[in-house]
C-alpha cells in the first residue's frame, strides 16, 4: 500500500481534475473491501471539497462468482435491479459517481461459460436504465483504478502479493501523471491537447477513417453526424469533467453499415474472467462477417451472441503510441487502462454524446446513426506498426496517424 499522504494526493486529483465534485453536491463512491484506503481517501477529500454527503458502495466480487456457480437453474436469470434503482435515486437527486474498477480479471476463471454468459446477460439487461443515463452524462462521473490485490496478482504473477500490490500502485500512478511535479498542470496540458486535435478531426468531418498495419486494412465509416469527443465531457447539470482516468483518447462514432475489410488485435482483452488473444474480425456492409481469436474465442462470442448490434461498431477511437499507459509495457486486463494504451474499436452501443444528443434511449441513437446494443467491448487494434488515414468523401486519403503517432 503507498504512502497515506500518496493516496491522498490520488484523491484529490480524482475529485478535480477528474469528477470535478461541486460543493454542496452528494457522491456515490463503489469499489471493493479491498480498496478501502483509498475509499476513505476520496471520502475525506470530498468532505473537504465540500461534498453534502458520501454514500460508499462496498462490494466483494466473489460473491458475484458464488452466484454464477451456486444458483439453481431456474434462477440464473433472475437479477433483482434494487441496487440500480438506487443508483437511479441518486442520479436523480443530482449525485456525483465515481467506481473504482479494482476487481481480479481472473476471478471467474474456470466458471462454466454458458452459466456465466446467462448471468452477465442477466445483469446487463437489468443496469441498462443506469448505464443510459451514465452514457447521456445526466451528471458528472469518474472511473478509477485501485491496486487490489487480486488485480495485481494477474498482472504480476510473478511477484508476491505485497511486490505485485506495490509494482501496480506505481504503474496507476504514473498512468495518471501523479508523479509529475505538478500534476493538475500537466492534465490541464494534456487536456487541452485532447480538445485540440477533436476540434481539428470535426473541423475536417471526414467519411471514414482507414486503419493499416500488420494483419489490418481497414475502412470505418463513420456516421453522418459523428462527433469527436476528448477526455473531457459535459455533464447535464453542467459540470465540466473527465470520465476517465487515465485517459489518451479522442474518439466518436462509426456508422454501423458500413465498416469494411479486415482487422487484427494488437492487445489482449478481458472478456468476463478469459484472455482472448489474436482476434481477426472481417466486416462487410458494418457487420463482423467472420471472427476468429487464437485463445479465449468462446467467451468472445459468447458475449457477441447477446443481440443483433453486438457485432457492429458503436465507437472508433485514436490513440497515440506511446503514451503513459502505454509506457508502462504492461498489459493490465483491464479495459480502462488497455483501451488508453493503443487505438481502438468497440463492438455495440455507440455513445450518445459522439452524436451530438444527450439521450441514451434505443430509438434517440438510432435516428442519430447510431449502433444500438447492450453490449460496449473496447479492443485495441492500434500500434506503432499501424498507421490511420482520414477519407474525405472525394476519395483522397488525408495521413492522420504515422506508426501510431500523429502527424
Amino acid at each position: 500500500m503507498p504512502e497515506p499522504q500518496k493516496l491522498d494526493r490520488y484523491a484529490e486529483l480524482a475529485l478535480t481534475v477528474g469528477l470535478n465534485l461541486q460543493e454542496g453536491q452528494p457522491l456515490l463512491l463503489s469499489g471493493s473491501a479491498e480498496s478501502l484506503p483509498l475509499l476513505r481517501a476520496l471520502t475525506r477529500a470530498a468532505y473537504d471539497m465540500g461534498a453534502s454527503a458520501v454514500v460508499a458502495e462496498i462490494r466483494d466480487p466473489l460473491l458475484d462468482r458464488i452466484g454464477v456457480e451456486e444458483v439453481r437453474e431456474q434462477f440464473l436469470d433472475y437479477v433483482p435491479d434494487w441496487s440500480v434503482q438506487a443508483r437511479l435515486r441518486a442520479i436523480e437527486e443530482g449525485a456525483a459517481l465515481l467506481s473504482l474498477l479494482d476487481d481480479d480479471p481472473n476471478l471467474l476463471q474456470g466458471t462454466d461459460q454458458a452459466r456465466l454468459q446467462r448471468r452477465m446477460q442477466a445483469t446487463m439487461r437489468v443496469r441498462r436504465p443506469y448505464l443510459e443515463q451514465v452514457g447521456a452524462h445526466r451528471v458528472n462521473w469518474l472511473a478509477i483504478g485501485g491496486a487490489a490485490g487480486g488485480w495485481a496478482r494477474a498482472v504480476f504473477p510473478d511477484l508476491n502479493a505485497d511486490e505485485a500490490v506495490e509494482r501496480l500502485w506505481q504503474a496507476i500512478f504514473a498512468t495518471v501523471r501523479l508523479d509529475e511535479p505538478d500534476p493538475a498542470a500537466a492534465w490541464k496540458e494534456h487536456l487541452r491537447l485532447l480538445e485540440e486535435r477533436a476540434a481539428a478531426l470535426n473541423r475536417e468531418h471526414f467519411s471514414a477513417l482507414v486503419f493499416r498495419g500488420p494483419g489490418t486494412d481497414l475502412r470505418v465509416g463513420l456516421a453522418p453526424r459523428h462527433v469527436w469527443k476528448s477526455a473531457v465531457a459535459e455533464a447535464q447539470n453542467g459540470v465540466r469533467f473527465v470520465p476517465n482516468l487515465p485517459t489518451e483518447e479522442v474518439f466518436t462514432a462509426p456508422d454501423p453499415n458500413r465498416v469494411e475489410g479486415v482487422v487484427s488485435s494488437t492487445r489482449p482483452l478481458n472478456v468476463g474472467g478469459t484472455l482472448v488473444e489474436g482476434i481477426r474480425a472481417e466486416f462487410a456492409a458494418g457487420e463482423a462477417v467472420s471472427l476468429h481469436a487464437e485463445r479465449g474465442e468462446e467467451a468472445l462470442r459468447g458475449l457477441l451472441a447477446t443481440d443483433a448490434g453486438a457485432l457492429r461498431l458503436g465507437e472508433v477511437a485514436l490513440v497515440e503510441t506511446p503514451n503513459p499507459v502505454y509506457a508502462t509495457g504492461l498489459l493490465f486486463k483491464n479495459t480502462l487502462y488497455d483501451e488508453n494504451a493503443a487505438s481502438h474499436i468497440a463492438f455495440g452501443r455507440a455513445y450518445p454524446d459522439t452524436l451530438g444528443i444527450n439521450s441514451g434511449a434505443d430509438d434517440a441513437l438510432r435516428a442519430a446513426g447510431g449502433n444500438v446494443s447492450m453490449v460496449h467491448l473496447d479492443w485495441m487494434i492500434g500500434s506503432p506498426e499501424v498507421s490511420v488515414w482520414g477519407l474525405r468523401e472525394s476519395g483522397e486519403e488525408v495521413p492522420l496517424m504515422a506508426e501510431g503517432r500523429w502527424l
